[in-house]
């Protein structure tokens, strides 16, 4: 076996080993991206690194949050071993970590001299690494404002603030009808009126699936938002504004619910077609979250950096 078969198999098999784990949720009915937050102490929210307070992204979200509803923690910050050990802390014996990973690129030194001779464009490499990080509830010593929970927010609160980061988009956005869509072409999203939902949460939720869509034009992140109904590509995009609407609601701490479980079945066809593809679907939601939640601050955010479509970075 060559080096670079041997430097690829660990990378293959953690994108079959999350892909797998996911289908099998799927499979049983259970949708990774919506958990049942109110059978854990940990209320809705996005994964966090404790010691930087950064948010994870991507696939590692769908990850951190199935530990923490698999064991119960009471909490979203997450740490190394040396880093709780770098706080004065440290990991309790016998705790058992969970893998994330950290993908990216890097150019080798024979291509920075190739292109230093000839010009061009530098080829890059692909790598992976896997951290394992602890939940702060698996830790002792650890200073307060780590461990700290803030109690998440009410719903009456939760509704004005998904209102005001739509209205802070600054999107086409018109409310009537009996369906909720996103046009491309005309680039407007459409709801129905709050009364047309039995829970009024809910239209925040689908408002917030839609806009995952908005986010997609070719003047924003430039996704591919031409597949047909039932293909493949179709279904990507639906999970991906699926993933991004959950992002959404746990970062304003609105529970996150299915809004359309009639495409599982299109879902499980890509992710068994494909081991790449929920990691694409993840990273790709982060961004479509990320760029949405930066209005709330500031209402023109620069474009993020052009999507890695291996769902890395």
């Amino acid at each position: 076996m060559t080096a670079a078969r041997n430097a690829s198999a660990p990378r293959a098999s953690f994108y079959d080993e999350v892909t797998n784990r996911i289908i099998a949720e799927l499979d049983a009915g259970r949708f990774p991206w919506v958990q049942p937050w109110g059978t854990v102490g940990a209320g809705p929210g996005l994964p966090r690194n404790a010691g930087s307070n950064r948010p994870y992204s991507g696939v590692n979200i769908l990850v951190l949050w199935g530990a923490v509803i698999e064991h119960g923690y009471a909490g979203q910050g997450w740490l190394t071993f040396r880093q709780a050990l770098g706080v004065g802390g440290c990991v309790r014996k016998g705790e058992r970590g969970t893998t994330v990973f950290y993908a990216d690129r890097f150019t080798p030194e024979q291509e920075k001299q190739r292109v230093a001779r000839e010009g061009g464009e530098p080829g890059q490499v692909p790598f992976l690494k896997r951290f394992t990080v602890f939940n702060v509830a698996q830790c002792d010593g650890l200073p307060e404002r780590l461990t700290d929970i803030a109690p998440p927010m009410p719903e009456c609160e939760a509704v004005p603030a998904a209102e005001a980061l739509i209205a802070a988009t600054g999107a086409d956005f018109r409310i009537g009808g009996n369906r909720a869509f996103y046009a491309p072409a005309e680039d407007f999203v459409r709801v129905p009126p709050q009364p047309a939902f039995r829970d009024q949460i809910n239209y925040y939720r689908t408002a917030l699936h839609e806009l995952g869509h908005w986010t997609g034009h070719r003047s924003r992140l430039a996704r591919d938002l031409s597949g047909a109904f039932g293909t493949a590509g179709y279904a990507r995009e639906e999970l991906t504004a699926e993933l991004a609407s959950a992002f959404l609601c746990a970062s304003l701490g609105i529970v996150p619910t299915v809004r359309h479980a009639d495409y599982l079945a299109g879902w499980l066809t890509v992710l068994r077609n494909d081991n790449r593809a929920i990691f694409r679907a993840a990273s790709q939601a982060s961004k479509a979250a990320e760029y949405l939640l930066a209005f709330r601050d500031n209402p023109n955010p620069e474009l993020p950096s052009p999507a890695n479509d291996d769902g890395e970075g």
